[in-house]
């Protein structure tokens, strides 16, 4: 029994991801979770606009950080600043005296809730129009960015799996040795993986949009540009994965360690602006916290692609570099003998 435990304890020593996974990562989960686990949002971006918007502006709480005060705008301009998610609440005032309105971005639920809560304590100083989610529904938030965490999920899990798959059956050698390119053998891969996520990705938004009754109120091609460039984010982190495990249960570990922090810090439960900043910064590292605003910004506030360039500029630089590190690891760990074409041919050609 002695000896058995010894033993137990010997190869848990040697194996050190499960050591990682069993120590390292509840102190991570608790300190994330002390200092991301906030629903109340402290302060606003705001835009005032109108005649009266210098002395509306003046007399805001606080809580609101007004960044735009347009005197000559309308209503018009303020809801084009909601939807290009530049502000979290826009006020439109009239003349001097005149009553203020209130036009707050539901898509962005908990800092809506927020302002929902302080303009009532405002009492009939504001009147309050929520837009894009006029009942604050959570689910009309969760959706998109449940769809973002489906493709996560089958791009990084399920991909890591397919590969390591082939190096325990053994035939991993045999793709090496195949007279393509290591990023072919991996384009090769990822492909089937990324027309079955397409097809999820389908299903679950349509489902979505009929049990939860979640609108789509912009462009298709938008939402489905910026789920490409996700997915081949996501797949490039699978095969990543799989470089770097030996086996499957390695691989699985690996993934859930990359998928964690995509659940908790990508905005999807908590509000990143809730977040400490020495944790928010792990929240903009993230792929699914830029999927997420394409989403949100797509199906809720019919947002135009002209004012989702960053998010998906940032999509396509990490797509290049997961795909470009899964390659080089390909090519340096499972394929060193295949460094081009030529020299495949050459290695298939000494047998025949």
């Amino acid at each position: 029994m002695r000896a058995m435990i010894i033993k137990e304890f010997r190869e848990l020593r040697r194996d050190r991801r499960t050591l990682a996974m069993l120590i390292v990562l509840p102190l991570l989960l608790l300190i994330i979770f002390g200092y991301a686990a906030n629903f109340y949002v402290s302060s606003v971006p705001a835009a005032v606009v109108g005649p009266s918007a210098q002395q509306v502006a003046a007399a805001l709480p606080d809580y609101f950080d007004v960044t735009v005060t347009e005197v000559a705008d309308g209503a018009d301009q303020a809801r084009d600043l909601l939807r290009e998610n530049k502000v979290d609440v826009a006020f439109v005032t009239g003349a001097p005296g005149a009553q203020a309105s209130a036009l707050v971005d539901g898509s962005n639920l908990f800092a809506a809730q927020s302002t929902v809560s302080i303009l009532n304590k405002m009492g009939n100083a504001v009147r309050t129009d929520v837009l894009f989610n006029p009942d604050l529904k959570t689910s009309w938030v969760m959706v998109p960015a449940i769809i973002g965490l489906i493709l996560t999920f089958i791009g990084t899990i399920i991909t890591s799996i397919g590969l390591v798959r082939e190096r325990e059956a053994g035939t991993l050698e045999q793709l090496a040795v195949m007279p393509i390119a290591p990023s072919q053998v991996i384009l090769g891969k990822i492909v089937p993986y990324f027309v079955l996520a397409a097809i999820d990705m389908i299903v679950v938004t349509t489902l979505g949009m009929l049990l939860f009754g979640v609108p789509f109120n912009g462009n298709v091609l938008v939402f489905a540009l910026g789920a490409a460039i996700f997915l081949f984010v996501v797949l490039g982190l699978g095969v990543l994965i799989s470089t770097i495990s030996q086996t499957t249960g390695q691989a699985i570990q690996t993934a859930f360690m990359f998928l964690m922090p995509q659940i908790l810090l990508s905005g999807m439960i908590f509000p990143l602006d809730a977040m400490a900043a020495g944790v928010r910064w792990i929240g903009y590292l993230l792929p699914l916290t830029y999927f997420t605003m394409i989403s949100q910004g797509v199906m809720l506030r019919d947002a135009p692609i002209s004012s989702l360039w960053v998010p998906l500029v940032i999509l396509t630089v990490m797509a290049v570099v997961v795909f470009t590190g899964a390659t080089m690891r390909f090519r340096r760990d499972l394929a060193p003998t295949v460094s081009d074409g030529s020299e495949t041919e050459a290695t298939t050609a000494e047998p025949a």
